[in-house]
């Protein structure tokens, strides 16, 4: 059986450098071997020539290992990369102040408009007011349709108006009527759930 074993091979350096050694010992042999003078020159002037290569080999190995090992990093090779920071950036005027678009609200408040149309037909409303919503048409009490220019005029919102009269109904009159209003005040005892459904209903259903 054939066995293919094969020899690791040599750097050049290590070639360059016995090639040496060894031209050198053969001078030191001829030499004593009785090599003329002429003859140890040029064997002398080889052996020069030889380290003059190693060098230059030497010279030529270490640029190629600087050309490979050229960015690379101290854990393996690979293009070393500079890591980057993204910094957000902030809505901001001219002046540095953030700009907020303020709310907007259609009126309604926050009850439930279908319990509101309910507590104003069980309540007796639509005895005394016009409200297309309920489909009433008393006319002992304001109109309910267009509070919007009574609210104005009374210095508040649409819902705290309806809120305030329907609580405290002497304290805003209504054109045409005279005080104290003719609307009974028992109604300031409704429950806060059930005041906030009714002045949803009147509030979200105005023309």
């Amino acid at each position: 059986m054939h066995l293919d074993v094969r020899r690791p091979s040599r750097h050049p350096l290590l070639v360059v450098f016995a090639v040496r050694w060894r031209v050198l010992d053969a001078v030191t042999i001829r030499g004593v071997s009785g090599y003329s003078g002429a003859a140890m020159i040029k064997v002398l002037i080889s052996a020069t020539l030889g380290t003059i290569a190693g060098i230059a080999v030497m010279v030529i190995v270490i640029v190629a290992a600087g050309a490979h090992t050229h960015n690379t990093s101290s854990i393996g090779e690979g293009n070393l990369t500079t890591p980057t920071a993204t910094v957000p950036s902030a809505s901001t005027t001219s002046t540095g102040t953030t700009t907020t678009t303020p709310s907007t609200s259609t009126g309604g408040g926050t009850g439930d408009p279908a319990n509101g149309k309910a507590l104003f037909a069980s309540n007796g409303c639509s005895g005394c007011h016009t409200f297309t919503a309920a489909a009433s048409t008393g006319t002992i009490g304001p109109n309910l349709d267009s509070l919007a220019a009574d609210a104005q005029k009374a210095g508040q919102p649409l819902d705290q108006f309806i809120a305030t009269s329907i609580t405290d109904p002497s304290k805003f009159i209504a054109t045409g009527f005279t005080a104290p209003s003719a609307m009974p005040a028992t109604f300031a005892s409704l429950s806060a759930s059930d005041l906030a459904d009714l002045v949803a209903f009147i509030s979200q259903n105005q023309k």
